[in-house]
């Protein structure tokens, strides 16, 4: 315990959270960009970039479904599942995805997707495997390479950390509203808190929520007491209470024709009418044991899981469904996981969170840079680094500096990737990890001003590229986005030059010389003169 609680806060501020900020600036940095999944998807997929969207009404979904059930029942009759995903505002086209029949001793079948125009019902030949959008959604909490349950573990405790960080720093804070406003440029360390605290308290209600619900959306993984004590350690037992929709059977081995599906569709519209399907599921089908899950979009409603119908896919009998009104715990849990994962928001609302978690990365970027540029500037010039400052410079740099390369490198990726190219969305990520282990092994070395300059003008230039690089390999343009409408590909390649702009103003600004020694020359051209 420090001399003083006002000590005490700080050093806990300072200390909690420098051991996990670079973990955090992984999930801040993959987090924020998973808000615009779909819409990264969208990007990387060329085929989708020339359907025109359709709006989800009902009679258009029903001949989406007849075509889906007739296309499948031909293509996959013998498969253990099939999903058809519904087109809508964010994700173009018709997905149909049929799961191979599980064989002994190998586990889960294959897995394959096939894409169609809506309006047209023209498969997309040209459609290319990519990790896209969904690369970053599980980034940001399962880590990719780990294990996902010690992945969960690490961000369920980097995330407590990160709380711990907010909550002290608001308490250190004794001027929080004046910092919304202070920001003083040239000064070292004290531009670096300056930053900081204005990317801390103008998205702090922000910072606080995405942490929080965070931690409640694996609050279960964290805290299995009750589960233990209730269902006796049975987690299937307590999901089936959880979701009523959750019914697992088992393949009877017996065939039987699926129901007519006019006859499910007329009870699904009459228990949810003038509402927009998100996706349909067919388990065993054309076996005694099929079932057939209906799900609703919950569109602009705080609810994460979507209101479910099961049907007997042969007697088209309903066998369960979500409960009409959420208890108050079912409530407030479901509540939280939508405002975590921000589906329910509009383009605005998508925008706000966005721009939410950039501040959250500047926050955390911020706060790592000033611990080290304020040791390095209590030092004198003859002294060398302490393998603790060189340590947390290196990882500044690898992380701070190396995830933004990494993923222009990803994007490039994307583009220049052959579309028959073998594991084509896994040489994607590979590309992107290569990117980042390379940049991680030179900041061991090097992590110098002059590194810091050289990475921002390749970040600048690799970004601004982009755009040109769309315009070689495919047939849209910037200006053609804009005058089509295409907001989605308009807004990339505009963000594209907005990082680049940045960056090279990053450049800029670090290719003049430190505001600190500008002040000592100027001093000692004074001495000299005088």
């Amino acid at each position: 315990m420090k001399e003083s609680f006002f000590r005490s806060m700080t050093w806990l501020h300072t200390w909690v959270g420098l051991s996990v900020c670079w973990l955090l600036f992984l999930i801040f940095f993959a987090g924020t960009l998973s808000f615009f999944r779909h819409e990264i998807t969208l990007w990387s997929q060329p085929a989708f970039h020339s359907i025109q969207a359709v709006q989800p009404d009902t009679q258009a979904q029903k001949q989406q479904l007849v075509f889906a059930i007739e296309r499948l029942s031909k293509q996959a009759p013998d498969a253990d599942n099939w999903r058809i995903s519904l087109p809508n505002d964010r994700k173009p086209a018709l997905e149909l995805v049929t799961q191979a029949a599980r064989t002994e001793g190998k586990g889960r079948g294959k897995r394959e997707s096939h894409y169609f125009d809506p309006n047209t019902f023209d498969e997309l030949s040209d459609y290319r495997q990519t990790a896209g959008g969904n690369f970053f959604y599980r980034l940001h909490f399962d880590l990719h390479y780990l294990d996902r349950k010690l992945a969960r573990w690490l961000v369920g405790f980097a995330s407590l950390f990160m709380l711990i960080a907010l909550i002290s720093g608001v308490v250190i804070h004794k001027r929080i509203f004046k910092d919304m406003f202070s920001f003083r440029r040239g000064k070292g360390s004290r531009t670096w808190l300056d930053g900081h605290n204005l990317s801390s308290v103008i998205a702090l209600p922000f910072h606080l929520m995405i942490t929080y619900t965070g931690i409640i959306t694996l609050i279960f993984m964290y805290f299995p007491y009750p589960i233990l004590s209730t269902f006796n350690g049975d987690f299937k037992a307590f999901s089936q209470e959880l979701s009523a929709t959750k019914i697992q059977y088992q393949r009877s081995h017996i065939k039987d024709e699926l129901a007519p599906l006019e006859q499910i569709l007329t009870q699904v519209q009459h228990t949810w009418p003038n509402t927009a399907l998100d996706s349909v599921s067919v388990s065993y089908p054309f076996d005694q044991a099929a079932t057939i899950t209906f799900r609703a979009s919950t569109l602009k409603t705080i609810r994460d899981e979507p209101p479910t119908l099961v049907f007997d896919a042969n007697t088209a009998q309903l066998l369960a469904a979500t409960p009409v009104k959420l208890s108050s715990s079912e409530t407030i849990f479901d509540s939280m996981t939508a405002l975590h994962t921000g589906r329910l928001a509009e383009p605005v609302l998508r925008w706000l969170y966005f721009f939410c978690g950039i501040a959250g990365c500047v926050m955390i970027a911020s706060g790592c840079v000033m611990w080290a540029k304020r040791i390095r500037e209590r030092m004198k010039a003859n002294i060398k680094g302490s393998f603790g400052l060189k340590l947390v410079e290196a990882l500044n740099v690898a992380t701070i500096m190396g995830l933004p390369l990494a993923t222009v490198v990803f994007l490039y990726a994307n583009r220049l990737l052959p579309n028959a190219t073998l594991a084509r969305a896994d040489q994607e990520i590979l590309s992107f990890f290569i990117t980042w282990l390379a940049v991680c092994m030179f900041a061991c070395f090097k992590r110098d001003r002059a590194v810091w300059r050289n990475l921002a003008l390749l970040i600048g230039v690799m970004f601004a590229g982009l755009p040109l690089l769309n315009i070689m390999v495919l047939e849209g343009n910037t200006w053609r986005y804009l005058n089509e409408k295409n907001w989605v590909l308009f807004s990339a390649d505009f963000v594209c030059l907005v990082i680049a702009f940045a960056s090279f103003m990053q450049y800029q600004k670090l290719s003049s010389p430190p505001a600190r020694l500008v002040k000592n020359s100027s001093a000692l051209k004074r001495g000299v003169t005088s």
